[in-house]
């Protein structure tokens, strides 16, 4: 099985620093949901990253077994996921939704593996810590054998707004988001490219995994409109956010939106901050801030596009500007993969953490 669609096609941006981690061990790697779109994606990040892979294990359900995927020119088969699986693994990744996560950690934990999850299911668990490395990178060393990727939202803009935080203390949030068909994975991907050529061709539109055309069209994220009157995907960003913040009573307001982008959210984002910061100081901050690319020139009008965030494993921010309507206001356009920074580099990330830390198999299943 090759990746597909999913490599990142002419014109992307390619990662930029591509070295193999300092002062990790070779580690036994697991990948629940390796044939989906995030899971091809963190095969790609540990070849990019030269992560010191010893053994490799490829674990789908049994509608993916005997496919083979190519790991650093290697073919690995896909083995059927069981709760046996785990045996002698030092870190798992779960991109198989929260479900399987549910079903399956627990086994992955008493095997001594420590876990990477990708879904929401243990998200808000607070046993669990909810991690992106350039944000909150102590959590880590709380974890109980899990820890839990974040939305790929909720990601994105952590990375653009923390360093504003740090620096002048973020008040209130307001975000947009503009998310692409990555975000429902693969087949949703394939979707939005099917009916662009069936519109193309003039022929009917069809639909199956969004229930709108995505295809020359934007829409309301398609989660269940809770009580509240948000949705799930914004309930996430607000949730999310403020644990990894550490801050339960930060206000934030976010609309999600679907739009007809084949990979890499971008969101609109206004923040109230506790004291002022120019659009100067802002983008001095951002500029040297890890995990953030600054695109920001008004003279050419170029600013971040999931054009060329794609593929890149920064989360790239522009159109830094002054609120007009607030003093201590300050407005940002943020662009970022959802598949890396929004999950797979994410993930890779808290494994390089960990390995640090010294994940060992066998090491949780003593407790």
């Amino acid at each position: 099985m090759s990746f597909g669609t999913l490599a990142a096609p002419a014109g992307f941006c390619m990662f930029r620093a591509i070295m193999k981690p300092q002062h990790i061990a070779p580690q036994h790697i697991a990948v629940v949901g390796a044939t989906g779109a995030v899971g091809v994606e963190i095969l790609r990040v540990l070849e990019r990253r030269n992560f010191p892979v010893a053994s490799l294990k490829l674990l789908a359900s049994a509608r993916s077994v005997g496919k083979t995927l190519e790991f650093n020119g290697k073919p690995h088969k896909v083995e059927e996921l069981k709760a046996d699986a785990f045996k002698g693994m030092n870190i798992a990744f779960f991109s198989a939704g929260a479900t399987r996560s549910r079903e399956f950690v627990p086994a992955a934990r008493a095997a001594g593996c420590v876990v990477v999850d990708n879904s929401s299911a243990f998200r808000m668990d607070p046993e669990t810590p909810l991690v992106v490395p350039e944000v909150n990178p102590q959590d880590l060393a709380n974890h109980k054998g899990v820890i839990a990727n974040p939305n790929c939202t909720a990601a994105i803009l952590s990375v653009a707004v923390w360093p504003i935080h740090k620096a002048a203390g973020v008040k209130r949030i307001v975000v947009s988001t503009y998310q692409s068909a990555s975000g429902a994975g693969a087949a949703a991907m394939q979707e939005l490219e099917d009916q662009a050529r069936d519109f193309a061709a003039g022929k009917d539109i069809k639909r199956s995994v969004f229930p709108h055309q995505i295809a020359f069209n934007v829409f309301s994220h398609n989660t269940k409109v809770a009580d509240n009157g948000y949705n799930e995907e914004e309930n996430k960003v607000v949730e999310e956010t403020r644990k990894m913040f550490h801050a339960p009573d930060l206000p934030i307001v976010p609309t999600c939106i679907r739009v007809p982008v084949l990979r890499a959210h971008s969101e609109s984002i206004a923040l109230e901050l506790e004291k002022p910061l120019s659009p100067a100081e802002a983008k001095a901050i951002l500029a040297k801030a890890p995990g953030v690319k600054v695109v920001d020139d008004a003279a050419a009008n170029h600013f971040p596009m999931p054009l060329e965030a794609s593929g890149d494993l920064d989360v790239h921010v522009g159109r830094i500007r002054a609120d007009l309507s607030n003093p201590k206001g300050l407005v940002l356009w943020v662009a970022g993969d959802q598949l890396l920074k929004g999950a797979a580099w994410n993930a890779v990330q808290i494994a390089e953490e960990l390995a640090k830390l010294g994940a060992k198999p066998g090491a949780l299943a003593a407790e």
